[in-house]
């Protein structure tokens, strides 16, 4: 795909976390409905209409490659991965640079309850590379969020350790547009033992 015919809007998962809480399970490689939920993510931004999607890994990353199918998309190896989501947010932003996207749409890997009509209403709300989108649960926000390029340098420069684009988000609050999407998703995260019950 050539930059003149880029999709403005790429998918960007992140998925480098080692699962410190799981026993040192990295989530990627969690299994749901069979697959790894690597390849459950990559799926849900597809299906949401993500025709590029880069894929940050971290956590035995050579292991998520060889056991995810994760066809065409960008993988990118983030070797700080344990200093936290920052540095993923970092990393795949990075990898976005030059590529002709305009906008970058961010998920988690460990939100399957997140799926595709969520991400859709939230892809949909994309206006120019100064959008700043965020899906909202009962009007708190949420994931995932679409960060207009205009946005990447800033955030950037703000996201350290776990706290991924949360100071920049709340430095903008009033530019983001809220997109609910309680009645079509849940945004749990799959953080502890037992949180492994909500995977299939």
């Amino acid at each position: 795909m050539t930059e003149k015919d880029a999709p403005p809007v790429a998918g960007l998962v992140l998925a480098a976390g080692g699962g410190r809480r799981l026993g040192g399970r990295p989530k990627a490689l969690l299994r749901h409905r069979g697959r790894p939920l690597v390849e459950h993510a990559v799926g849900v931004l597809r299906t949401a209409g993500c025709a590029r999607v880069h894929v940050v890994l971290g956590a035995r990353a050579a292991d998520v490659r060889e056991q995810a199918e994760l066809g065409d998309c960008v993988l990118v190896e983030n070797p700080g991965w344990a200093d936290g989501m920052g540095s993923s947010l970092r990393a795949g932003l990075d990898s976005l640079a030059g590529t002709g996207a305009r906008a970058a749409l961010v998920s988690l890997v460990d939100q399957p309850g997140i799926g595709s009509e969520a991400v859709a209403r939230v892809l949909a709300a994309y206006e120019s590379e100064r959008s700043l989108v965020s899906a909202a649960y009962d009007g708190v926000r949420g994931h995932p969020v679409l960060f207009g390029a205009a946005h990447w340098a800033g955030i950037a420069a703000t996201a350290t350790g776990d706290r991924g684009a949360r100071a920049y988000l709340k430095e903008h609050e009033g530019a983001i547009t809220l997109v609910e999407c309680g009645d079509v998703a849940l945004p749990y995260d799959i953080d502890t033992e037992a949180d492994l019950g909500h995977l299939e």
